[in-house]
């Protein structure tokens, strides 16, 4: 049996040599990973929805079904872990404020089944793109997708999210100051584990400067406690996850699915990772297009029940680099953990009490790190702006996606339709792409460049 990779000595292929007390630590290793990420995403869309959001226990699960279902269209293959995608925050937060139409009347509560039945619909565009993929051939598929178009674009989704950081953070400028201090010394201080985990990190060491507060007999400057523990003191050690089913409008399709085009950019980006780092390449074998439909299904399979959009996760990429094992099995167990942790009721309850002011302070920088990852697919794709045709793409992008802040509405038949700002500057992106001569970008040119085309905010991806 071949346990290690041929050239490479020091690299485990198969972790059962390493018996089975490691692998269930590196299982678990792999879900403090992705932890921290994985359910701010609930935390934040609660915050949009006035409580009335997404279920921690219902993300978690579907993480981890989410995950086997992926390794299981990947042929067992890939070690790759899905985890709650941050890119369609923005379409929450543009769901939760619709009040025209059908929305007008509607409790936050019952918009949001809309925004999960947008998110199964993102999903299934990744079928779409991976048939296209299978027949035509990656190369000629991204000449319509390139960084001139999503880059600006990923720019967009985390500029127009930076009100909701301010507002959650003025609510106790302290708190959000030393959340946002402990994610920016983990990201460029960290050593080893701790570089990769800086959200979690932030949240752990902020959550228990609260609770010090909090025991000191501190409150809010208005007046209001830090820290409320009625949900986590009333929830159940064990229950089911509260699933629902989704809801379709056209509306809330068109506000999510845009942001497949990100999503997706995303994913071929980390599959391109995880194939520098573990040495195969994950796009030629089991393929790209598979890939695709593990993540897109995952990622609808999860929205129909209630959850949130699924993506590859660059923070467990970074954990194969760190301990050098390249098992697929090892994030398989993790992905049971998940499944078997979406089960604590309380526990779910525990992270929900967060002080809101916390997650202000992760926000404050996470929002602007979208932006600024949507800056370096621009530069490390070596984006030329001396060229005219990229400059207006990326100048019309940048005006559509950050102007029609109340969308475009218009009505088929007796529907009335909205467009929001990012599905117009997604739609002129790719028009003026297509349109406009000297299109010159070929994937696979720059590997490096092609690595970093996704909104993980992970150093180590």
């Amino acid at each position: 049996m071949n346990n290690t990779q041929q050239g490479n000595p020091g690299v485990i292929t198969d972790a059962r040599q390493l018996g089975v007390p490691k692998m269930l630590i590196l299982g678990l290793q792999h879900l403090f990973a992705m932890f921290g990420a994985t359910v701010l995403v609930p935390i934040l869309v609660n915050s949009y929805f006035h409580g009335e959001g997404l279920s921690i226990q219902v993300t978690l699960f579907f993480a981890g079904l989410g995950t086997l279902f992926f390794h299981l269209c990947s042929k067992m293959k890939v070690p790759a872990f899905l985890g709650s995608s941050f890119a369609f925050l923005g379409g929450f937060s543009t769901v939760a404020n619709l009040n025209s139409g059908k929305f007008a009347d509607m409790t936050y509560g019952e918009k949001l089944p809309y925004a999960c039945g947008g998110i199964v619909v993102a999903g299934l565009l990744y079928l779409v793109l991976a048939l296209v993929i299978r027949f035509v051939g990656v190369k000629k598929v991204m000449r319509f997708l390139p960084p001139v178009v999503t880059g600006p674009i990923i720019i967009c989704i985390g500029l127009s999210l930076a009100e909701s950081a301010i507002a959650n953070a003025q609510h106790n400028w302290f708190l959000a100051c030393i959340a946002l201090a402990v994610v920016i010394i983990f990201n460029i201080w960290g050593k080893g584990m701790f570089r990769i985990i800086p959200i979690l990190m932030g949240v752990v060491l902020s959550y228990g400067a609260a609770l010090l507060m909090h025991l000191a007999g501190m409150s809010n400057p208005d007046g209001s406690a830090i820290i409320d523990f009625t949900q986590a003191a009333s929830a159940p050690w064990v229950g089911l996850p509260d699933f629902f089913i989704c809801k379709f409008d056209i509306t809330a399709i068109l506000v999510m699915a845009p942001i497949a085009i990100a999503t997706m950019m995303e994913h071929v980006g980390d599959m391109s990772a995880i194939s520098a780092t573990v040495g195969q390449n994950f796009l030629q074998k089991p393929g790209l297009h598979r890939t695709l439909i593990g993540d897109g299904l995952a990622t609808s399979l999860s929205a129909f029940f209630g959850g949130p959009a699924n993506t590859t996760y660059g923070e467990n990429t970074g954990v194969l680099v760190l301990s050098r094992v390249y098992d697929p099995s090892v994030i398989r167990l993790a992905a049971v953990y998940a499944i078997i942790l979406s089960f604590e009721p309380k526990f779910a309850g525990l992270i929900y009490a967060l002080p809101t002011a916390i997650i202000g302070g992760i926000s404050f920088i996470l929002y602007g790190m979208i932006s600024a990852i949507g800056i370096r697919n621009i530069v490390e794709n070596h984006v030329d702006f001396t060229n005219s045709r990229n400059l207006i793409i990326a100048a019309v992008i940048l005006v559509a996606g950050l102007g029609f802040s109340d969308g475009l509405t218009f009505t088929v038949g007796t529907t009335s339709v909205t467009l929001t700002s990012l599905a117009i500057a997604s739609i002129a992106g790719i028009m003026l792409n297509a349109v406009l001569p000297g299109n010159d970008y070929e994937f696979g040119a720059n590997p490096k460049g092609d690595k970093n085309r996704g909104v993980s905010i992970n150093p180590d991806k």
